[in-house]
């Protein structure tokens, strides 16, 4: 009988040493996917330079509006006939799904701001519901767009000659991502937005995922 109850309690403790183990590895592999979750934050690609330029409401609009901000762009012009109606329609469904809580602001560049002044903005914003305090149009010199889109947002802004356009439409080539800029006025993301391999919904759950990272940081 006491062999029995000495071997019973020696499986007792046997039991409680594993239960305390498991828990242990349990508590190590939390801790490690947590850190590894910290480290595997969004590269920074480069910090975005000071600017002014002109909003559809025609005011001024500069780096330090968007200070503590985290901000979406990309690059379109109102005249055209290739894949920026489509950017902007991506754009519309974005500023629908970001959560209502989140302060992330929307910016679209114009390459054309000789046609796309603040009305010509303003009208192409209410085209497609844009919300005047999320979503920004910004129009402004030529000289400063650029170095704004192509410099700091890292994104492709071309003029092409007349003999090389197939239309009087066909006036830039330009690039059809949207990047993504921290609270610090950092580049810190780039999401392709056309493609065999882009699905438009995995697309803008991975740009609202980002946000919101973004908008946890410090």
């Amino acid at each position: 009988m006491n062999d029995l109850w000495r071997r019973s309690g020696r499986l007792l403790w046997v039991g409680v040493a594993l239960s305390l183990c498991l828990l242990l590895v349990t508590l190590i592999l939390v801790a490690l996917k947590s850190r590894a979750g910290i480290a595997k934050s969004l590269p920074v690609y480069g910090q975005i330079a000071d600017f002014t330029l002109t909003n559809q409401n025609g005011r001024a609009v500069s780096l330090a509006n968007f200070r503590g901000r985290v901000w979406v762009a990309d690059v379109i012009f109102t005249r055209c006939a290739g894949p920026c109606l489509k950017m902007s329609r991506q754009m519309k469904d974005l500023q629908e799904s970001l959560p209502p809580k989140s302060q992330a602001k929307l910016v679209t560049l114009t390459t054309d701001p000789d046609f796309d002044t603040p009305s010509v903005l303003n009208a192409y914003a209410k085209r497609f519901g844009a919300d005047n305090e999320r979503w920004i149009f910004l129009t402004g010199p030529k000289q400063a767009i650029m170095n704004v889109a192509i410099d700091s947002l890292k994104l492709t802004a071309i003029e092409k000659k007349p003999e090389e356009r197939e239309s009087p439409q066909d006036l830039f080539i330009h690039s059809t991502i949207f990047v993504l800029v921290d609270k610090r006025g950092q580049l810190r993301g780039v999401f392709e937005t056309s493609g065999e391999r882009v699905e438009p919904l995995e697309m803008k759950q991975q740009i609202i995922s980002a946000v919101k990272r973004l908008e946890r940081e410090a």
